[in-house]
């Protein structure tokens, strides 16, 4: 029925847009879509919880508090594109699915060009170059 279906629904907003219902949303599951701000992003390897804000844009407001359990994408760094399904209690949004955005454009290093900072991950350890090969 379109009641059930209703209640399954799952609704993409803007952090301008979350700001705006406030506490409204409650037990409501929504999508936030936005930047990780740039500063933001304080991850815990020993708890596996993940805080950042997304906002607009990589700086300034308006922004809203995420907090995330569990090993971030690979991808996820500040200043990238995400979209983040939880809810909203009126603080922070309450992550369940934490998702990155990118561009379907392949666009390999020029001769002489570093790997992209992209290659980089949360964790210090992980950080450290590759062995060589071989």
């Amino acid at each position: 029925s379109l009641l059930s279906m209703n209640k399954n629904l799952v609704y993409y907003v803007s952090p301008p847009e979350l700001l705006a219902r406030g506490g409204d949303v409650g037990s409501v599951p929504v999508r936030l879509g936005g930047l990780v701000q740039q500063g933001s992003v304080h991850y815990d390897p020993d708890t596996l919880v993940l805080r950042f804000r997304v906002g607009m844009e990589a700086t300034g407001e308006p922004s809203i508090a995420v907090r995330s359990r569990g090993t971030p994408p690979q991808m996820f760094r500040e200043g990238t594109g995400t979209v983040v399904e939880g809810r909203y209690d009126g603080h922070e949004l309450l992550a369940d699915r934490l998702m990155v955005k990118h561009s379907n454009e392949y666009r390999p290093p020029a001769p002489g060009e570093a790997p992209p900072s992209a290659l980089t991950t949360l964790t210090p350890a992980a950080d450290a170059p590759p062995p060589p090969p071989s």
